[in-house]
């Protein structure tokens, strides 16, 4: 049996889904768009259930492709069962969907999810009056807390088997006689789901006239004879207004209510804190670094920094020196203790000199272990963004930016898809797609490498903890909090450009529903993280494991075939030392060591997580070689040291940490990696404007690194004259952004011709 999940975004649909599911689950694509498909198994009946999560919609008009999708599937897929999910806390607003599931014949249950909630406001649901006017059962759960789920699976089963002919809202209204006139065309052509397909017919639906082109014409005919009163002709109007009608008469009255409605909820009362006009981007970032304090941070507790904990206290190999590290930190500590014991393990066990242990030792293992030490600090940060994406915060991260960014061209519809791209930007690229504004969709497709993935993250991870390390000033979670403002805040000014030049167009108001504020369930986060780590793991033994061989057969041979010691002479040295000039400017193209920086930002094409894992490699193939950091001391791993001596000197100062700064940016901004550009390719549609988007990747990267290496080597010779030169740009850019959003906001007049023939003049605000 098939059982098709439908519901409202934010019903709780997705949290019933992976709780009926569980490890079955599995998304893809519907065919032929870009929307998730999320499928699995129940299993605890005497047969198995395919359960199929449609989009979160509410209606089955053709508005957005969520829609389309869940339309086709029901009619043409034909489930044996639709499990309905309300949230029962707004009953009113998701019976609208409901009203029109019923006109389907296919059997149907209704799930009154977050019946806890509605219990702890001491309200109650009458499921038994509400079953028998809607003429479906009614089982009350808690998803969340899996109650009630075996109950409502049970009853679905015994429902599947029984066969249903749906029900409008039609009876009893003045337009009844209109609608059986109409639904008698239908019957004379044998359709399924008839009462649905009248009801669609009686609505105008698009869809459903150039399906039924015939019948259309008849309709129309029957309609222009019906006076519509106050409606004017608006037969969807109609038919909106006979539903709410019928949900206030005959099904609200089953919600009862212990004590008149608050005026504000909880959730109410911590918007009035966290989507405050004034004070919430400073939560934002607040909260933001609070994130990555937890996952970076070497004191965690600032113990050390305030001198609690003396210098020179303890020295532990896991826990640190002089410091409490953050959780994050100490799940790497413990990770790096254990690659280091592997490896030292494998290199006495092999004989030394042997290509083969080159390949596995300094090549293989040396690049793997870069990227898979830092699993424990990505899933660390994954947990954290997921808790503020279950709670519901991440909704109002959305309407916080609309209300900020849309002055500069980025609204809050597309700061949707960015966020997503914290994660990945493949599914963020996608998400794209229901954006219905043509010229704000391509605009989002071009920022959505901005925004930093989950694949940079060990790049950011790395350096900062040569920062933290050999330089103290520096804090390592500063530096990763510092690369996701970065690409905010970039976002921001190429959305501003791209709104003016490349791709201009006006923006749509942006209305979302705020979810209410709620705890993760700890099934749902444990689940979601083990999907990243086995996404990641997969893309470790794969791509990374197979670029790194190539890597390093590359840095291990010149063009004679002939295996050389020094890797600045093999063939990836040379070609990396003959295109290395482009990237002097930059900073991290110069010294010694330039070429291997720039062979690393390449390789990160074809996946992020390669940069770290050249940058390994290369460390691997230098035979260990440390770096004086004071003159006296040498600074842990081959790999950080390596990274240390990234820029070299110029007429005499030290510009490794501009050119580190330089390289991050770089690695930002610049092109995604393979798989988001195959993605940014379908969504644009053409091999042009995805041309145009890849120049704008790298010009943006490359402009961004130049400023940031050269404000940096300033700093370095003079404080005072990087931060005028910091001031001039920051005047700059304020100045184009005050000038922007003036004149999207300007008032203009325009010629409007009236029905009449007649020319007036209207005034319009610009937006």
């Amino acid at each position: 049996m098939k059982f098709a999940l439908a519901g409202n975004p934010n019903s709780g649909k997705t949290t019933l889904f992976n709780a009926l599911t569980g490890s079955t689950a599995h998304v893809g694509n519907w065919p032929g768009v870009t929307v998730d498909k999320k499928e699995g198994v129940y299993k605890k009946l005497s047969e198995k259930i395919d359960i199929v999560d449609l989009p979160g919609i509410y209606s089955l008009s053709p508005y957005s492709p969520e829609e389309v999708v869940s339309r086709n599937f029901l009619l043409n897929e034909k489930p044996d069962l639709i499990i309905n999910i309300i949230d029962a806390t707004n009953l009113e607003r998701n019976l609208y969907l409901t009203t029109q599931l019923l006109e389907l014949d296919t059997p149907i249950v209704i799930a009154l999810n977050m019946i806890d909630s509605v219990e702890k406001n001491g309200d109650a649901i009458n499921a038994l009056e509400l079953e028998e006017k809607l003429g479906a059962p009614v089982i009350e759960i808690s998803a969340l807390k899996q109650r009630g789920i075996h109950k409502l699976m049970e009853r679905a089963y015994q429902e599947a088997k029984k066969s249903r002919v749906g029900e409008s809202v039609f009876e009893g209204t003045k337009y009844q006689n209109l609608f059986f006139e109409i639904k008698k065309l239908y019957e004379n052509e044998g359709v399924d789901n008839i009462c649905f397909h009248t009801v669609k017919m009686f609505e105008g639906d698009q869809i459903e006239k150039e399906k039924y082109p015939d019948i259309a014409c008849v309709a129309d005919k029957i309609k222009d004879s019906i006076d519509t009163g106050d409606f004017e002709g608006d037969f969807e109007g109609i038919v909106a207004d006979l539903r709410y009608k019928k949900i206030i008469k005959d099904y609200a009255t089953a919600y009862k209510r212990s004590k008149p409605k608050e005026a504000m909820t909880r959730s109410d009362k911590i918007d009035k804190v966290l989507t405050h006009r004034v004070f919430a981007i400073p939560m934002f970032l607040l909260i933001m670094f609070a994130v990555f304090h937890l996952t970076f941070s070497e004191d965690f507790l600032y113990l050390g920094a305030i001198g609690i904990i003396p210098k020179g206290s303890f020295s532990l190999p896991v826990i640190g020196e002089d410091a409490i590290p953050s959780p994050g930190v100490l799940l790497y500590n413990c990770i790096e203790e254990l690659t280091t014991l592997i490896g030292n393990a494998l290199y006495s066990s092999l004989p030394k000199g042997a290509w083969y242990t080159s390949l596995l030792v300094d090549g293989l293992f040396s690049g793997l272990s870069s990227v898979l030490s830092f699993i424990p600090q990505i899933m660390v940060l994954f947990l954290f963004l997921t808790i503020l994406e279950d709670s519901g915060y991440m909704a109002r991260v959305a309407f916080i930016m609309d209300r900020a960014g849309r002055k500069f061209g980025l609204s809050g519809r597309s700061f949707m898809p960015l966020i997503m791209c914290f994660g990945c930007a493949v599914p963020g690229i996608m998400a794209t797609r229901t954006l219905e504004n043509e010229a704000e969709r391509r605009r989002t497709v071009m920022l959505t490498p901005f925004f930093s993935c989950g694949a940079k993250l060990p790049i950011w991870a790395a350096f900062g903890g040569v920062f933290a390390q050999a330089f103290s000033v520096i804090n390592a979670e500063a530096v990763v909090y510092g690369m996701y403002i970065l690409g905010i805040a970039v976002a921001i000014i190429a959305a501003m450009i791209l709104n003016k030049t490349l791709v201009k167009g006006d923006m749509p108001p942006f209305i979302m529903e705020l979810p209410a504020y709620h705890a993760p369930q700890f099934k749902n986060l444990v689940l979601h993280l083990w999907d990243k780590l086995k996404h990641y793991l997969a893309r470790a033994a794969t791509v990374i494991a197979g670029s790194v061989v190539v890597i390093w057969f590359l840095t291990s041979f010149n063009f004679s075939w002939q295996m050389v010691d020094d890797p600045s002479d093999s063939i990836i040295g040379n070609i990396g030392k003959f295109i290395s000039f482009i990237f002097v400017p930059l900073g991290f193209g110069m010294g010694e060591n330039g070429w291997k920086f720039v062979v690393a930002a390449f390789t990160g094409l074809i996946a992020k997580e390669m940069v770290v894992a050249s940058i390994g490699t290369f460390s691997g193939m230098d035979g260990g070689t440390a770096l004086e950091t004071d003159g006296s001391e040498l600074l842990g791993t081959p790999m950080a040291a390596l990274m240390l001596g990234i820029g070299g000197v110029i007429g005499g100062l030290d510009v490794s940490i501009p050119a580190m700064l330089s390289f991050l940016a770089f690695n930002l901004l610049s092109v995604p990696c393979m798989a988001a550009v195959a993605s940014a390719n379908a969504e644009l549609g053409d091999k042009k404007s995805l041309i145009i988007a890849i120049i704008f990747w790298l010009a943006t990267s490359y402009t961004m690194s130049l400023v940031i290496f050269w404000v940096g080597a300033f700093f370095v010779w003079n404080w005072w004259a990087a931060l005028i030169t910091v001031l001039g740009i920051a005047a700059i850019l304020i100045t184009l952004a005050a000038l922007s959003a003036k004149g999207l906001l300007k008032t203009r007049k325009i010629k409007k011709e009236t029905k009449a023939g007649k020319s007036e003049e209207c005034v319009k605000e610009g937006l």
